[in-house]
C-alpha cells in the first residue's frame, strides 16, 4: 500500500517548472502584445500619457547625456589635474557643480536678454504688420503698375479672407484672459518639469559610474563573457557617433546664431534678435535647416524693407558656406560617416515620424544603424575569409 501511494505522489521537477514559467511568461507577453496591436488607438494614447508623466525624467537623463562630456573634462583636467584634487567624490561633485553654474549662466543670460529682445520684436513685428485698409491699398498699386494681369483673381481670395482674418483676431483678444491663464499654468508646470529633470540629470552624473557598472554587470549576464569586449566596443562607437553629433550640431547652431546676431545688429537689420534666434535653432537639422530658418527671416524683414530682404538672403548664404565649408567639419569632422543621400532620408524619415525633432535626432540615428549594419557585414566577410575590392573611380 505504501508503494502505490509513493508512485502516486507528486514530485517537483526543476526542470519542467523553469519551463513552464517561461512557457507562462512567452503566452503572456503574446497576449499582451497582440492586445495592445488590435487596440492600437488605446495603446498610442496610454503611450502618450505616460511619456507625458515621464518627460522630466527623460529630458533630465538627456540633460545628463550632453553634460557627461563636459564634466568628465572638468573632473580630469582641472579638479584632479591641474588642482590635484585627491578626493574622487569632491571631484565629480565639484565638476557637476561647476557645470551647471555655467549652464545655468547661460539660461540666464538668455532670459534677461534674448527674452527681453524677442518680446520686443514680436510686438515690434507685430506693429509693423499692414492693415486690411494698407493690404488692398498696396494691391491697387500693384493694379495701376501691372494692368495686364487679371488682378481680381487675386483680389477675390483676399477681400474674402479678410473679414475673417478679423473675426479671427477679434475672438483671439476676447478670450486673452483664459490664454493667458493657460499660458501662466503650462509655465509654471514647464518650470516645475524643468526643476525635477535637473535633481534627475544630477542624480544621472553623480551615479554614472554605478549606472556604468551596473549596466556591465547585466550585460555580463545576457552575453556570452568572449562577445563582451566586441559588445562594449560597440556601443562605446555607437555613442561617440550619436553623442558627438548632438553636442557638435549644437555647439555649431549656436556659434551660427551668435554670428547671424553679430552681423545683422552692425548692419542694423530689423528683428536682429528674432531672427538671428531663429536661424540657430533651425540650423540644428542638417542640409534643410539652413533653407528653413531664412524663409521666415526673409518675410519678416521684408515687411520693413524689401532691400535688406535680399541682403539678408545673400548674408545668410555666405554664413552657412561658411558653416558648411569650414565651421561644421571643424567641430563635427565626418561623425556620422553618412552619405548626403542617406543624410536627407534620415532628415525625411524623421520629420514624418516625430516632426523638427526627429528631423534632428533621425541622421544620428540612422548614423547608428548604418555603423551596426556595416559592422555585421564587415564580420561576416571576415569570417568566410572575403575581400570586397572597392569601386574604382572612372
Amino acid at each position: 500500500m505504501s508503494s502505490y501511494e509513493n508512485k502516486n505522489k507528486f514530485e517537483s521537477n526543476k526542470k519542467y517548472f523553469t519551463i513552464s514559467v517561461y512557457t507562462v511568461c512567452v503566452v503572456l507577453i503574446c497576449t499582451i502584445g497582440i492586445r495592445a496591436i488590435f487596440n492600437w488607438t488605446e495603446t498610442a494614447a496610454f503611450l502618450s500619457q505616460l511619456a507625458d508623466k515621464l518627460s522630466p525624467f527623460f529630458f533630465g537623463a538627456f540633460m545628463a547625456y550632453v553634460l557627461n562630456p563636459l564634466v568628465k573634462r572638468l573632473e580630469d583636467r582641472l579638479f584632479s589635474g591641474i588642482l590635484r584634487l585627491r578626493s574622487r567624490k569632491v571631484c565629480r561633485f565639484l565638476s557637476i557643480l561647476t557645470s551647471y553654474l555655467i549652464v545655468l549662466g547661460l539660461m540666464m543670460l538668455f532670459f534677461l536678454f534674448i527674452i527681453p529682445q524677442l518680446a520686443s520684436s514680436i510686438y515690434d513685428l507685430l506693429l509693423a504688420m499692414p492693415s486690411v485698409d494698407e493690404i488692398k491699398g498696396m494691391l491697387d498699386i500693384l493694379e495701376s503698375h501691372f494692368p495686364n494681369i487679371d488682378w481680381a483673381l487675386i483680389e477675390k481670395p483676399v477681400n474674402d479672407a479678410l473679414p475673417g482674418l478679423v473675426s479671427k483676431v477679434t475672438s483671439l483678444l476676447s478670450s486673452l484672459i483664459p490664454l493667458v491663464y493657460s499660458a501662466s499654468v503650462s509655465v509654471v508646470q514647464w518650470l516645475v518639469n524643468l526643476i525635477i529633470s535637473i535633481i534627475v540629470s544630477c542624480y544621472v552624473l553623480s551615479d554614472s559610474r554605478i549606472l556604468s557598472h551596473n549596466f556591465k554587470k547585466l550585460m555580463y549576464v545576457i552575453v556570452p563573457e568572449k562577445k563582451i569586449a566586441s559588445l562594449m566596443q560597440t556601443l562605446e562607437e555607437c555613442n561617440q557617433i550619436f553623442g558627438g553629433f548632438i553636442i557638435g550640431k549644437i555647439i555649431d547652431s549656436l556659434i551660427i546664431g551668435a554670428i547671424t546676431l553679430i552681423i545683422l545688429s552692425v548692419f542694423r537689420f530689423p528683428f536682429a534678435v528674432l531672427i538671428s534666434v531663429i536661424v540657430g535653432v533651425t540650423n540644428m537639422i542638417p542640409y534643410f535647416g539652413p533653407f528653413i530658418g531664412a524663409v521666415p527671416g526673409f518675410f519678416i524683414i521684408l515687411i520693413v524693407n524689401p532691400r535688406q530682404a535680399f541682403a539678408f538672403l545673400l548674408i545668410i548664404l555666405v554664413i552657412q558656406q561658411f558653416d558648411g565649408l569650414y565651421l561644421g567639419p571643424k567641430i563635427l569632422g565626418d561623425s556620422t560617416g553618412l552619405r548626403p543621400l542617406w543624410i536627407i532620408f534620415a532628415i525625411t524619415a524623421g520629420g514624418w515620424a516625430a516632426g523638427p525633432l526627429g528631423m534632428f535626432l533621425g541622421v544620428p540615428c540612422v548614423a547608428v544603424i548604418a555603423y551596426l549594419i556595416n559592422r555585421f557585414l564587415d564580420r561576416k566577410l571576415a569570417e568566410k575569409g572575403i575581400t570586397v575590392p572597392e569601386e574604382q573611380d572612372v
